[in-house]
């Protein structure tokens, strides 16, 4: 498994609360430019839209030898699941009001993979007692540290 891209962001914009790991229909253009690493996961979002999950705000920039059709950087692209996990991800995010982010890009085998977290927005407050409690978590391994040393 070769991670092409991960955000980092939603991590500390979110609450994950479950994982899910997603195909998507792309182009060969797009196929070879995320393989370059051209791929930005930030705002990006999945809905649901008639029985159909898609990805929004996905950036893929475009191939530079890809020919005449060159596809829309920030075009909608459909996303790949089976039929029970749609309706129920599209039923979580309906019914609790939570967000589809995806959370990293990358290659399993030849294909292009994303992992979708279903997620919590966290409030201002929520994200200074995470980055308090990730600072303690550190002096305390650094102290710990110092100890072992000595």
């Amino acid at each position: 498994m070769k991670i092409i891209a991960r955000n980092n962001k939603a991590f500390h914009d979110y609450e994950v609360i479950d994982k899910v790991e997603v195909g998507i229909m792309l182009t060969g253009a797009e196929v070879k430019s995320i393989r370059a690493g051209r791929v930005n996961l930030l705002d990006s979002y999945a809905f649901c839209s008639r029985g159909e999950m898609y990805i929004n705000h996905l950036h893929i920039s475009s191939y530079e030898r890809g020919g005449a059709y060159t596809p829309e950087p920030y075009r909608r692209r459909k996303l790949l699941l089976h039929r029970k996990q749609i309706e129920y991800y599209c039923a979580e995010v309906e019914r609790k009001q939570l967000t589809l982010v995806p959370l990293s890009i990358y290659f399993k085998e030849q294909w292009v993979k994303i992992e979708l977290g279903l997620c919590k927005g966290r409030k201002k407050h929520d994200k200074r007692q995470k980055i308090a409690e990730q600072e303690s978590k550190k002096r305390i391994s650094q102290i710990m540290n110092l100890k072992r040393k000595s």
